[in-house]
């Protein structure tokens, strides 16, 4: 062979390596994440793992577990399907969602787990090839031991802003009791049978206002900087907003901060739970309802991205029996909270307690209890910053109650005006800089 001829077919084995070269790198790079959807027919499992991509991994949404579900003790949902419904605060370009197991009593099998971008409001049904199968640590399926929860692998999906999404789990096995979160205000579903990756809504006849094991979503966001987390009791929870109508207060804040300049870009996330008190656990172990002392590492501190927290707790401290009649103890729980916060370097924004006058549980001695912290409160010893609910939403002629239009008819919970008027009344750029040194 002459070296005229060697040099040309060097010429043309490199031309080729060239040319496969580019095909590859332009498969890559228009790759956006479709080769995940999860069509009809016999296929192996994909790879969801997201791709390496700038961006800040936030809470989207979150609900905190808070008891184990009536009457699942001994099946839990084994052999079905459940697809829970939830709302996102702010969109990014991959997911994953967080799993409980924190009230079972065995471990819980989790064969197959899907995310999906709905195709409309209050709706089981996923927009077209938006379906996504979900791993955990690269399978298909986990098994999660009783009192611990686990964290899914990121998959690729442009997850919009103020959407609903559809995370479905099958358990093919008994695991009760089921861990829950019972005043949802959204409608979510259950399917007989392995119905994970059925984009359809057909076998979704069943429907549920509980969120059952899911806890969490993050998003990898290029539109959001951090996370706040909203810790609060059923005036957070939403009871009494309209069901499917996302109108809790943290749902408002959530679109000043996406909507509004001034505040920080940051994800919200609601850490309600209906009766929540500062101090005090419920029954059982773990405690159904435990307190806002004994749940703030796991529904606060442990969320993706958090950079502030708003506490909006005490009300069922005076409410409840037994009535906790010291308002120093309270304020005293209230800023050990603001001391974990501070632990983080967390910013923490505290509420004042609104009026329950006219509530079957008023007295006029506990009034004098609200009215205390309330004072505490505004004094700034208790917080970085306040908010001040109370007098935003208050009678002006009778401050012991809610004002009639901001007022459900129970005299306790707000209406949709009202938890509106709450997030419109708070100040965006208290969300922002550093904690305090020391309360």
């Amino acid at each position: 062979m002459t070296k005229r001829h060697g040099y040309a077919l060097l010429a043309a084995v490199l031309a080729v390596i060239v040319v496969i070269s580019a095909a590859i790198y332009l498969g890559v790079a228009t790759d956006d994440g479709s080769q995940d959807t999860i069509s009809a027919g016999p296929r192996g499992p994909r790879n969801s793992a997201a791709p390496a991509s700038a961006g800040t991994w936030v809470g989207s949404w979150a609900a905190s577990p808070a008891a184990a579900e009536p009457n699942t003790h001994r099946n839990g949902f084994a052999g079905k399907s459940i697809r829970n419904v939830v709302h996102t605060s702010v969109g990014g370009n991959s997911a994953r969602i967080t799993l409980s197991n924190l009230y079972g009593q065995q471990p819980l099998s989790i064969t197959h787990a899907s995310i999906a971008v709905a195709v409309g409001s209050n709706n089981p049904a996923a927009a077209p090839g938006t379906l996504r199968r979900l791993n955990f640590n690269g399978n298909t399926s986990v098994v999660i031991p009783a009192g611990q929860q686990v964290m899914s692998d990121a998959v690729r999906l442009r997850v919009p802003q103020a959407s609903d999404l559809l995370v479905t789990t099958y358990s093919p096995t008994p695991s009760g009791p089921v861990t829950f979160h019972p005043h949802a205000r959204q409608v979510s579903y259950v399917a007989e049978g392995d119905r994970t990756e059925d984009p359809n809504a057909a076998a979704y006849n069943q429907q549920s206002t509980s969120w059952r094991y899911l806890t969490a979503v993050d998003v990898l966001s290029n539109e959001a900087d951090g996370t706040v987390v909203v810790f609060g009791d059923s005036l957070t929870d939403g009871i009494s907003s309209t069901m499917g109508a996302n109108a809790r207060w943290t749902d408002t804040l959530a679109a000043r901060l996406r909507d509004e300049s001034g505040g920080p870009r940051y994800g919200v996330v609601n850490a309600g739970i209906s009766g929540n008190r500062v101090l005090s656990d419920g029954n059982g172990s773990p405690a159904d309802n435990p307190s806002g002392l004994s749940r703030f590492d796991r529904d606060v501190l442990d969320r993706s991205g958090v950079k502030a927290v708003v506490v909006a707790l005490g009300v069922n401290d005076i409410l409840r029996n037994p009535h906790q009649n010291d308002p120093d103890r309270i304020v005293e729980g209230l800023r050990e909270l603001t001391r974990q916060a501070h632990t983080r370097g967390l910013r923490v924004v505290g509420a004042t307690l609104m009026p329950f006058g006219g509530h079957r549980g008023y007295e006029p001695a506990l009034e004098n209890v609200r009215q205390s912290v309330n004072e505490q409160i505004r004094d700034g010893k208790v917080f970085d910053e306040f908010v001040d609910f109370d007098r935003a939403l208050r009678d002006p002629y009778d401050p012991r109650k809610l004002r009639g239009q901001y007022d459900s008819g129970d005299h306790l919970h707000p209406s949709d005006e009202g938890y509106r008027k709450m997030a419109e009344t708070f100040n965006l750029t208290s969300l922002r800089g550093s904690a305090a040194a020391e309360l």
